[in-house]
């Protein structure tokens, strides 16, 4: 998932994101939409993680040390950039596959 992407925000040119769809809206559409995608899919596999420690609490000892791989997973999810900059990223790539709704006339 990561391909470089900077872990901040960074200027853009608002006529670059309108290039590809002619309309600055609809391109911010499309990359909320992605960005949107790529958030819940993130927040299953960090829940489907996370899940691994809930089932198994024994003894004290080995609930530290799943603490720390908890705290581990959990700092690794925070790391990566946001939903958001991978959705700009792959809009800019031209790696977003998207269609316009048919106008009714």
């Amino acid at each position: 998932m990561n391909k470089n992407i900077p872990n901040n925000t960074q200027t853009r040119d608002l006529c670059d994101f309108a290039a590809p769809t002619g309309n600055i809206y609809e391109s911010v559409s499309i990359i909320s939409k992605r960005a949107n995608q790529l958030s819940l899919a993130e927040k299953k596999e960090l829940a489907k993680k996370l899940e691994e420690f809930k089932d198994s609490r024994e003894t004290s000892m080995e609930e530290e040390f799943e603490n720390r791989e908890q705290i581990e997973i959990s700092k690794y999810y925070e790391s990566l950039p946001k939903s958001t900059l991978v959705a700009i990223s792959e809009f800019e790539a031209g790696e977003l596959d998207y269609r316009m709704a048919e106008e009714e006339l």
